[in-house]
């Protein structure tokens, strides 16, 4: 690992920070699980109790989820899903988000994206189409996240993907309402189409149609 032994003098503020790097940097990517207590412990030179104390100001800061005989596991990035869930769960109010942002990184995307990340909106819907359940949900996210790479807009990327925890979390309410997760790729592939032509307009109208499709209960998202 990277990390490197704490100063005696710093412990947990200092251990959230180096931490927090890991997980920024993408060094422990979203939905892994992390290191053991012990290999930690070892690799920070800090007694169990300090580390104990800064995994809990990650979890409530919404980049580590603590699950009880399970392990630690990465949430997001950073820290702003955990402000947007401490801010509430309006479904209204993250309908309006997800409108205001998605057709902005659809329309970036159709004008930036490299191959390299066309490839891997691609790869990721080829996953949602074969999948069910959890690898499903994964998948599903993985589709709106590699857009939002697409974009080639840093600020809004780290925006956007704040947003995906709370976005699977409806998927998944949906899918359990409906008996199963939809397969339907409407939107999906035309919005893939239009950032592979390079065409703005119509990877952004398709992005709206996206959402409006999932707003008349036609499609998960």
């Amino acid at each position: 690992m990277s990390l490197q032994p704490i100063p005696r003098s710093s412990l947990s503020d200092h251990v959230v920070e180096r931490l927090r790097e890991e997980i920024t940097a993408g060094r422990w990517p979203v939905g892994e699980r992390i290191p053991a207590e012990p290999e930690l412990m070892a690799a920070l030179g800090v007694a169990r109790g300090t580390l104990r104390e800064a995994l809990r100001a990650l979890q409530y800061s919404g980049m580590l989820e603590i699950r009880r005989g399970d392990g630690t596991f990465v949430r997001a990035r950073s820290e702003l899903p955990g402000a947007i869930a401490r801010a509430g769960s309006d479904v209204a109010h993250f309908a309006e988000a997800r409108a205001a942002l998605e057709p902005a990184l659809a329309r970036l995307a159709a004008e930036r994206a490299t191959p390299e990340a066309i490839e891997r909106i691609a790869e990721a819907l080829e996953r949602r189409s074969r999948t069910d359940g959890e690898e499903w949900l994964d998948a599903d996210v993985a589709v709106h996240e590699a857009v939002a790479a697409a974009s080639g807009n840093p600020i809004l990327f780290e925006v956007y993907t704040a947003l995906l925890p709370q976005l699977r979390e409806y998927v998944r309410r949906d899918a359990q309402r409906d008996g199963s997760a939809r397969r339907d790729p409407r939107g999906h592939e035309e919005l893939l189409d239009a950032i592979r032509r390079g065409d703005a307009d119509a990877a952004a109208a398709s992005a709206r149609g996206n959402l409006e499709r999932a707003a008349e209960g036609d499609a998960l998202d």
